[in-house]
């Protein structure tokens, strides 16, 4: 079992009498399903439908004090601040960033559960672990408390990698992508039930009308790694971008359309000159060009 500070994620909380009301009006995600025991896969979107942040949001038990937590970008916790304050008016809700205070580990390879923390299963997928919002100086205690081995975020990023699990910032930009692209309907991320959210119209278009041409999927590659967010090509046709890469394996923003007519010319996809195979990764159910599956 491992487990690794993520310096890059903060925490926003939200608490108060209408914090369940407010959250499940705005994000993708039903806060009704939520409680100390499930988190969720959310994100906040744009009326445009486009991503302004993911984040998985956990509750604290009522003893604790309760409240909603949302593990974010850290970068972009004054965002979801600023935007949820925006849409606050006479709601009674507090919002905080925690990000200063609170840190976020993972916890994967094994099971564990730090006792002086809020910890929850990663909803996306249960290979990617568990996590914990700590502060950041009891990592260690909290590591050996599990009996994990303490490693560092790099080996996280190798492990959601090779998951092909999307990243922002990373293997899409937000303010620019829509929840189908980043697979966010694949893992959970949007409750296609729930009733109204921001940007909700959209995002229902697309899942009714099948038009994710764009899509994150997994890729593989020998040798050099070529240079995130370098043009993906076929061709002499641009398919998309090179996202996040480790240790042979990656992830890339491709039009699913277009690879589909390179693999059936025998066009080589190729980043930076490093020829690359597309893959489909193991949890994905959308329709794929040969429908190539990951083999270990």
């Amino acid at each position: 079992m491992k487990a690794a500070l993520l310096p890059e994620r903060g925490v926003v909380k939200i608490a108060g009498d209408d914090a369940r009301k407010f959250l499940n009006g705005l994000i993708t995600s039903d806060a009704g399903k939520i409680d100390p025991r499930h988190a969720a896969f959310a994100a906040l979107l744009t009326p445009q439908g486009k991503i302004i942040a993911d984040f998985i949001v956990a509750q604290a038990e009522s003893a604790e004090g309760g409240g909603f937590f949302l593990d974010c970008p850290r970068a972009l916790a004054p965002t979801l601040v600023a935007r949820f304050n925006f849409y606050k008016l006479r709601a009674k809700v507090i919002i905080e960033d925690l990000s200063d205070v609170l840190g976020v580990m993972a916890i994967w390879d094994g099971t564990g559960r730090w006792e002086h923390g809020l910890c929850y299963a990663d909803p996306r997928l249960p290979e990617l672990g568990s996590r914990c919002m700590l502060s950041p100086h009891r990592v260690s205690e909290a590591a050996a408390g599990i009996g994990a081995e303490l490693a560092d975020a790099a080996a996280y990023e190798a492990h959601r990698i090779a998951l092909a699990i999307p990243r922002g910032g990373l293997d899409f930009s937000y303010g620019d992508a829509f929840p189908h692209e980043t697979d966010m309907d694949q893992l959970g991320g949007i409750d296609f039930a729930k009733g109204c959210f921001v940007g909700q119209e959209v995002v229902s278009r697309m899942e009714h009308r099948g038009t994710a041409r764009t899509r994150v999927i997994g890729v593989r590659f020998e040798g050099f790694a070529p240079e995130p967010g370098a043009p993906v090509s076929a061709g002499q046709k641009s398919i998309g971008t090179l996202g996040s890469t480790a240790h042979g394996r990656g992830l890339a923003m491709l039009r699913l359309d277009r690879l589909g007519e390179a693999l059936a010319a025998g066009d080589a996809v190729t980043a930076g000159g490093v020829e690359l195979q597309a893959i489909k990764p193991t949890w994905a159910r959308f329709s794929f060009p040969g429908e190539v599956k990951v083999s270990e």
